[in-house]
């Protein structure tokens, strides 16, 4: 009970001293509350089963977590339980409870447990709370880290770079980017946030791609001056909007046929890509054809 030191010790005492119910009064209550929404039934039913809350929060005490929270999300999976309960499944509400209020309380953990978001797929919430225990288990019957790490991959039909990945996650604590690393030789103290490598471009190469985007964005703007007004207005819905118009579509709203359209593009094409190289010998055109 020494987990319990400070958890609302009147919710604990209420759970030790409510009475167990038989099947049939289980069943009588969870049949009240599903048909006639009796609350005093699904009271009676949720206090019953509030030892069982307790046990199963306690079995998730060595994530970090408030014991009371855990109780509390329990409680919440317990109700969820209820209003789900169909008694004329002859199962005790008790084992179906049980899956309900683990899941609450899973979730809790996971939303919990540290700022970054884990645990997002079935298969790495699967990782998250039996890693542990596995490698525990695994190591013991000998081999070493990557043989183990295959072996929870294979258990629990995940890749090892998700068993590597959520490893080093439980291995080590969330760290600010904003905490101090002290300098041993100066002194002087900078964040963890100055030392993070940039992969954007320089300023040099920003201001160098910026200029040559204008350039050739004159360039392509003189080549379909040289263009016919149809052929303009073909190419411009082929290749130059968003929503590009197929050769049917066009043929229709020109009266020509979707193989004209075509040829008339394919010309287009032509004409722009030899007027670039006429007037910009020494560049690639490649990409503009």
């Amino acid at each position: 009970m020494a987990y319990l030191v400070g958890v609302g010790r009147q919710l604990v005492a209420a759970a030790k001293s409510a009475p167990f119910l038989a099947r049939d009064e289980e069943k009588d209550l969870a049949i009240r509350w599903k048909t006639q929404r009796d609350e005093d039934a699904l009271h009676q039913l949720a206090r019953a089963h509030m030892r069982l809350v307790i046990a199963v929060a306690m079995r998730f005490r060595h994530y970090g977590l408030p014991i009371a929270d855990l109780i509390q999300e329990g409680h919440i999976g317990l109700l969820e339980a209820a209003a789900r309960f169909d008694p004329a499944r002859e199962v005790r509400f008790s084992t179906y409870a049980t899956w309900w209020i683990r899941a609450a309380i899973q979730d809790y953990i996971l939303r919990n447990w540290s700022i970054v978001r884990g645990g997002t797929s079935s298969a790495q919430k699967a990782l998250f709370f039996n890693l542990r225990r596995l490698r525990a288990k695994l190591t013991g019957a000998g081999g070493g880290s990557a043989v183990v790490f295959d072996r929870i991959a294979q258990t629990l039909g995940v890749s090892r770079s998700d068993v590597e990945f959520m490893d080093s996650r439980l291995s080590v604590p969330d760290v600010s980017l904003n905490a101090p690393i002290s300098d041993g030789e100066t002194g002087t103290a900078a964040q963890r946030l100055e030392f993070l490598p940039d992969n954007g471009p320089l300023p040099d190469e920003i201001v160098s791609n910026a200029i040559d985007s204008r350039r050739r964005a004159a360039w392509l703007a003189d080549a379909l001056a040289q263009l016919t007004k149809r052929e303009f207005d073909i190419l411009r819905e082929r290749r130059l909007v968003e929503n590009t118009a197929t050769l049917e579509a066009l043929g229709n709203r020109l009266g020509i046929s979707k193989e004209r359209v075509r040829q008339i593009e394919n010309r287009a094409l032509e004409k722009l890509r030899r007027a670039l190289v006429e007037q910009h010998p020494s560049e690639n055109h490649d990409r503009a054809a």
